[in-house]
This record gives structure tokens, C-alpha cells and sequence, in this order.
């Protein structure tokens, strides 16, 4: 485990507050370094859990840093980057009408927050924990927040009425009194029963880890497809933790209603306010879950297209941050959208590229993966996901830097599992951001995956030998021509030179004779016009 934060700067980035509500360690239990992980061994639990917000608290901020995105050669002007940040929020601005510029109009009030976890339960460990809630603080900052404080603790279980225990519960709230903080996000799915009960002890929203996610998705979504299949996803989320108010939110139909003859042997009770929320739910789920099947027919028809001009494909997926948009960047140029930030690319980006003997094949850049994946996103995304399971090679892009790069894999490999054909798909798992991962790391992860490659993205280590792999792997032609193409059928040449491998090209007097190789269908139309 590399060294990465000292204990002078962990607690002085945990602030006055997370000092206030941690219990002072004797002297001579203290660690010098809090990454020294085997120090903290013998330590009380409740001690072990301080250490761990605190070394959490000391990287608060980072996702979000200015200059936290170091960009390369490969990326272009980044348009879209610059875009997005003009909206994000920002500190200390009001929403109040004020005079304030346009462009802070738009602009919203940076959200305070308090992370919550646990450890104990399910063979989950301190590491583990601390690996999640470092995990949280980042998903926390990308949807626009600062990380206040955390609290962290070990249980069997979760408590079923407030998560925590009452006795924890009422301590989060003194901590959410005492730094300030308007939210509370637990790193966990909660159960509607739980976040009101947590909400009514620490008096703040609270939300979990999938509304933090779907939140994230929300704001990134940009083309039509991907709003609505974020869209549904918010709505199969929102539909059972709906709030009733009691009776006084009935709706009872009296007199003609509407001019639609409801009147006499209607009256009564009638529909309750959130009765009627949850049919407009259900309804506007039914017409968006339409829309998406419409979207589907194009992309199967684009794909389709591909698959006649038997263009092969390669899907790059992975965990989310994991550097596969910047890969596809270094691959092809194709200068989409980079960002230190999870989730930063929700919407697939296919571009073409060519192998050093001139194949064509695409390269699909594919939305990322999270450790427990709300499955109402894994629903909702299906269609997208598709790309993955029709591919002919997958590239499994890793953070070689992370503290688990094994815990991403068995991720990614969990939501693969759900996609049809991508079982069948030859995959390389490619250890990315090798200039600062550590070696000892890098060097664990190939001994136990089967097929690895190590490259660097940003500096262009390995992205030559990544390139060599990609060709040898691609599917060949399987039919050998030998034949003589006429001149006025230069349609077939151009397509023996994007779709087949040429041998020998040379120009005679009845046309051109090519000798390679190329696919069934191709081989067919050349030999009906072939010169005898």
C-alpha cells in the first residue's frame, strides 16, 4: 500500500469539527502514518474508524481539484469539458434573486455534505470500507458537493430503522449540527422506511448511494437516448419511496368532473395525492420505456450496417475513471470528452480506425461501471450496454493506480454477466495509468488475469503494443481471391482495400488483379465479375 497522507495533514484536513467528535488516542497507540495500514492493527474500533474518515477527509476535494484533469496531446480542445464546468456549482453563491451575472443564475448553491458507511457486516474490512467511502467522497464531489465530515461504523448489520442505531444516528446529528453540513449520504441503498427515519433524527436530506449515482447520471446525460434511459431509471427509483400526508391529500370527485359525467356514485374518499402521483409515475415510465424501444431499431441498424461491410468492432469497457475515454483518445484521436471524474461519459462514442495493414475496424467507448451498480441503471442502460455483448474483441480497461484494481474487475464482471454475448467475447484486461500505478500492484494483477497488456494513456506507454494486439486479434477474412477486377468495377477494389488484406495489387490491361484475402459475400460478387 503506497504512502500516501501523514497524520499532521489527515487531521488537519478532517477540520475543527471531525476533531470535535474524535475520542483523543493515547500517545502511545498513535501511528506516524496513517497509510501504514499494519499500525492500526490493536487499535479500538471506534479508533480504527476515525482513522479511516480521517485519511478519507484528507483527500476531500481532489476530485474536484482545479487542474485535477491533466490532459494530453490526444484529447483535442475538450468543448464539451469546458461547457460543463461553466454550469457546475459553486461556493458560496445563493439561489435568492439577486443581482447576480447570467451566468451565476444558472449556476447553483454548493451542497454540504456528511458521508456515512459501515463495516463489519459480510467480511467487509476497515480497508475495504475506507476503499468505498473514498469512493463516495469522489462521487460526492463529481455531482457537486463538498465533503464536510464522515462518520463511520462497525455493525453486524444495518440497524433497521435508522441505519445506524440510535445512538449513532443522534451522534451523525451532532456532527451535521456542528460543521454545518444540509446533507447526509449513506454508502448504502436505503430502504424508504430508513432514510425518513434517519431524516427525522438528523433534521437534513439525507440520500444513498444510488440517488447520489442516478443524481450524477442526471447531469451528465446529453443525447436524447441517454436522458431518457436516465430518466426512467430516477422514476423505478423515485416510485416506492413516494411521501403520503395523510387524508387531507385525498381528491374526491364531485359534481360533474370535468364534463366527464363523474358525478353522482363517485363521490367519496377518491384517489390520494400520492395514489395519483404514483399512476402519473407509472405512466410517464410506460411512455419513456416506448421511447427507448423506438431508439433501439437505429443503433441495431447501424450496427447492422457495420456487421454487412463486416467492419470488426472492439468495445472498450471498464471500471468508471478508469481512463477508458482517454484510451480511446490515445487509439484514434477522436478527442471526446476527458474528465477526472466518475461517470464523466455516459453516452457510447464509436470511431473508426485502421490497423497498420490497412483494416478498418471501430472502437466503441462504453459507460462506465460502479461497484454495486443501482440495477434500475443496469435496466435502463441495457440497450447501450449491447455494444459490449456484439463486439469482437473487448478491451477491460483497469486503474492500475487504484488501491483494489481486483475489486473493479470482479465489478465490471458482475454487470457483464447480464449482458447478452459478452460471455463469448474474447477479452484483454489493460492495466491503464501505469505511469503512476504502483509496480507491485501491476505486477499482482497479471498474475492472476490471463491476458494483460500495461499502458499509460496519458504518456503513450504500451499504446503501441496495444495497437499490434488489437490487429492480431481482430477476425481475418477466411476466403482467398486470386482474381482480376475491371476497371469499371472500382466499387469492389475500394471494398476489397477497407474490408479484406491485400497481398499484391497489381494493374494490367483488363483491370486490376488483387491476390489476398477477404469474407464469403465479398468473395462471391468478386468472382461474378472476375475477367477469365
Amino acid at each position: 500500500m503506497s504512502r500516501l497522507f501523514s497524520l499532521d495533514r489527515a487531521t488537519a484536513v478532517a477540520g475543527p469539527s471531525r476533531k470535535a467528535h474524535m475520542p483523543q488516542t493515547p500517545s502511545d497507540n498513535t501511528p506516524n502514518d496513517l497509510d501504514d495500514r499494519d499500525a492500526v492493527v490493536g487499535l479500538p474500533e471506534r479508533d480504527v474508524a476515525d482513522e479511516v474518515v480521517a485519511r478519507v477527509l484528507a483527500r476531500a476535494g481532489t476530485a474536484r481539484a482545479e487542474g485535477g484533469t491533466v490532459h494530453s496531446a490526444h484529447d483535442g480542445d475538450q468543448l464539451d469539458l469546458a461547457e460543463r464546468a461553466a454550469l457546475r456549482r459553486v461556493a458560496g453563491l445563493s439561489t435568492e434573486l439577486q443581482d447576480v451575472t447570467e451566468v451565476e443564475y444558472r449556476q447553483l448553491r454548493l451542497e454540504k455534505v456528511v458521508l456515512v458507511g459501515l463495516w463489519g457486516s459480510d467480511g467487509v474490512t476497515a480497508d475495504d470500507a475506507e476503499v468505498s467511502l473514498r469512493e463516495l467522497s469522489a462521487l460526492a464531489e463529481t455531482a457537486g458537493s463538498e465533503v464536510l465530515d464522515g462518520l463511520l461504523q462497525r455493525r453486524q448489520k444495518p440497524d433497521p430503522g435508522t441505519y445506524l442505531g440510535s445512538g449513532k444516528a443522534a451522534e451523525l446529528a451532532g456532527i451535521v449540527a456542528a460543521c454545518g453540513a444540509d446533507t447526509v449520504v449513506v454508502d448504502a441503498e436505503l430502504a424508504p422506511s430508513q432514510r425518513r427515519s434517519l431524516e427525522d433524527v438528523v433534521k437534513v436530506k439525507v440520500i444513498d448511494r444510488t440517488a447520489l449515482i442516478l443524481d450524477i447520471f442526471a447531469q451528465h446525460a446529453k443525447s436524447r437516448e441517454g436522458k431518457a434511459q436516465v430518466e426512467l431509471a430516477q422514476m423505478e427509483y423515485m416510485l416506492p419511496r413516494l411521501r403520503g400526508w395523510g387524508e387531507s391529500m385525498s381528491r374526491q370527485a364531485g359534481g360533474q368532473v370535468g364534463g366527464a359525467g363523474a358525478g353522482m356514485g363517485s363521490r367519496g374518499p377518491g384517489e390520494t395525492k400520492i395514489e395519483l402521483d404514483r399512476r402519473r409515475i407509472r405512466t410517464r415510465m410506460a411512455k419513456l420505456r416506448r421511447e427507448i424501444a423506438a431508439m433501439a431499431p437505429s443503433r441495431a441498424t447501424k450496427r447492422g450496417s457495420r456487421r454487412r461491410g463486416h467492419i470488426p468492432s472492439v468495445a472498450i469497457v471498464g471500471y468508471t475513471n478508469a481512463g477508458k475515454s482517454s484510451l480511446l483518445n490515445a487509439l484514434t484521436g477522436a478527442g471526446v470528452l476527458v474528465e477526472n471524474a466518475l461517470f464523466a461519459t455516459l453516452d457510447p462514442t464509436i470511431r473508426r480506425a485502421q490497423t497498420e495493414d490497412g483494416r478498418v475496424y471501430t472502437l466503441a467507448d462504453t459507460v462506465g461501471f460502479v461497484r454495486n451498480l443501482p440495477h434500475q441503471l443496469v435496466e435502463a442502460f441495457r440497450s447501450t450496454l449491447e455494444e459490449a455483448g456484439e463486439a469482437d474483441l473487448m478491451l477491460h480497461v483497469v486503474d492500475a493506480s487504484h488501491p483494489d484494481p481486483e475489486g473493479q474487475i470482479a465489478a465490471v464482471r458482475t454487470v457483464l454477466a447480464d449482458v447478452p454475448g459478452a460471455d463469448r467475447v474474447p477479452e484483454v484486461v489493460v492495466l491503464n495509468k501505469a505511469d503512476v500505478a504502483d509496480p507491485e500492484t501491476v505486477a499482482r494483477v497479471r498474475l492472476h488475469e490471463r491476458r494483460t497488456i500495461v499502458v499509460s494513456a496519458h504518456s503513450g506507454e504500451g499504446i503501441d503494443n496495444l495497437l499490434e494486439l488489437i490487429a492480431r486479434e481482430l477476425p481475418r477474412p477466411a476466403v482467398e481471391i486470386d482474381a482480376v477486377v475491371p476497371y469499371d468495377r472500382g466499387d469492389l477494389v475500394h471494398r476489397i482495400h477497407e474490408e479484406g488484406e491485400i497481398d499484391e495489387e497489381e494493374h494490367l490491361g483488363t483491370g486490376t488483379r488483387i491476390r489476398g484475402r477477404v469474407d464469403a459475400d465479398l468473395a462471391a460478387q468478386i468472382a461474378s465479375v472476375a475477367v477469365r
